[in-house]
């Protein structure tokens, strides 16, 4: 028999179960905490660690940890039933979107606007996604955007992983070289004791030098799927995939024949604008899931009434729309739960304490490439970049001032590692609910994404040294 590699779910299961076991093994400790006033939280203490009385996770803690999941807060992060919901209210609006014909009727029209020039999306698309990561950490917003972005893609006779890798990439890559990013760089700084702008020349050499490597990688991928199908990661999900995101026509069919109507040019704008307003509302307003999902429940509702439909047709056309992302939703909590084992086992602390012990005593260069190396383990075992900052940073900043490193080397260290790791990290919600969402199996990804990975992971380690040795 063949094998076949697991589902998210599966695979998400079997790290919590890995992660109850090592807390049977793992010796259980914790950092003494201190308020931090610029933080709002308790922080980790230098110096403090101590082993604590065992808390080894059982079958029931197992069992519960998805469903604590969905309702214990990460750090900063919002709890996962609030994003789960916001994901369901999403599939709901696209629902209702689609339903109206606008979505199909504006592919078509940008497909033959763009005819000869549709390799320029890639580098346009991942620039903004990449301004949203850099300014403030875009990331389960990304979500809203795959039924939107791969469709075209699909349409402009690419696939929906070049779709997921323009979303994925463009503002992971942009996360990885916050610049002003409230929940990375200014939280990791504040704990850090530094001024944010200590250090922004080099985050933005990182930022662009990766965003070119991903933008040339994705391209090139593109143009070769569209030239042989066949080089398609998803080659064998094709016609199942266009019959899945364009409704069942393909992309030189019904779809670019529906006429842009006056009403579907009035929907289409109300579809842009509500996540232009998304966009200001988390950036400018202090929105959260919350307000999101409110927002596109009323645009729901605006574009229903603009399209004369009928109670019963809204709401059974929104109750199918959020069916369809229903298994991103799941996968969003049972990623969570993976942080939850690790925590009520009280092994996290001792995994820092590792760390901590790891980078003593070496040279400048070796500390800050350890440092990286060492962020990257623990961004996989705490993918919240806002938690990874408050977690590791009173502990791990201080380190580098025996080292003769500057403690701005090292938040960029830790905000690179996290950004890289959070690229195909499976703890990450985002990642997996952004492959579901593409319909992308976990284990391709991982194969489109180890050649870009090593790439990446050298420019970060050159730039690092190169800081280190200038300062």
């Amino acid at each position: 028999m063949k094998f076949k590699f697991p589902s998210a779910y599966t695979i998400l299961f079997g790290l919590i179960i890995a992660v109850a076991v090592a807390t049977w093994f793992v010796p259980a400790g914790e950092y003494s905490r201190e308020m931090n006033e610029a933080l709002g939280r308790e922080v980790p203490v230098p110096g403090t660690y101590q082993q604590v009385e065992p808390n080894p996770q059982g079958f029931f803690d197992v069992v519960m940890a998805p469903i604590a999941g969905f309702f214990d807060p990460v750090s900063y992060e919002a709890r996962a039933i609030d994003v789960a919901l916001f994901v369901l209210i999403i599939g709901g609006f696209l629902g209702i979107v689609t339903k109206t014909g606008a979505i199909d009727a504006g592919i078509g029209q940008a497909m033959r606007a763009l005819r000869g020039r549709e390799k320029w999306m890639i580098p346009i698309l991942m620039a903004l996604f990449a301004a949203g990561g850099t300014v403030y950490g875009m990331a389960e917003e990304t979500l809203a955007f795959y039924t939107l972005i791969i469709p075209v893609m699909i349409a402009a006779r690419y696939d929906a992983a070049t779709g997921v890798a323009i979303i994925m990439l463009g503002a992971g890559v942009g996360t990885l070289g916050s610049t002003i990013n409230p929940f990375a760089t200014v939280i990791a700084s504040n704990a850090a004791e530094v001024p944010f702008t200590d250090g922004i020349i080099l985050r933005f050499a990182i930022l662009f030098l990766c965003w070119l490597a991903c933008v040339l990688y994705v391209m090139r991928y593109a143009e070769r799927v569209r030239a042989n199908p066949d080089h398609s990661i998803v080659a064998d999900r094709r016609e199942a995939n266009e019959a899945h995101f364009l409704k069942g026509r393909a992309p030189s069919g019904d779809a670019e024949a529906l006429a842009l109507t006056p009403t579907r040019k009035i929907i289409l704008t109300i579809f842009a604008a509500s996540f232009g307003v998304m966009i200001w509302g988390v950036s400018m307003g202090g929105w959260w899931m919350a307000e999101m999902s409110a927002l596109f429940l009323v645009s729901a509702i605006v574009v229903g009434v603009i399209g004369r439909m009928g109670e019963e047709d809204f709401t059974n056309t929104f109750v199918d729309g959020a069916r369809d992302l229903l298994g991103v939703a799941l996968v969003i909590g049972i990623a969570r739960g993976i942080v939850v084992v690790m925590d009520a086992g009280n092994i996290t602390d001792t995994i820092l304490f590792w760390a901590e012990n790891a980078v003593s005593g070496l040279s400048e260069i070796g500390f800050i490439n350890t440092m990286f190396g060492l962020q990257a383990v623990l961004s996989f075992l705490v993918p919240s970049s806002s938690g990874l900052a408050v977690l590791t940073m009173p502990i791990m900043a201080p380190l580098g001032d025996f080292a003769g490193v500057s403690r701005d080397l090292v938040v960029t260290a830790y905000q690179s590692a996290s950004g890289l790791v959070n690229l195909i990290n499976p703890t990450f919600a985002v990642v997996m609910g952004g492959l579901a969402l593409g319909r992308v199996p976990y284990e391709r990804w991982l194969a489109f994404m180890w050649p870009l990975l090593l790439i990446l992971s050298v420019i970060i380690a050159v730039a690092l040294s190169v800081g280190t040795l200038l300062g």
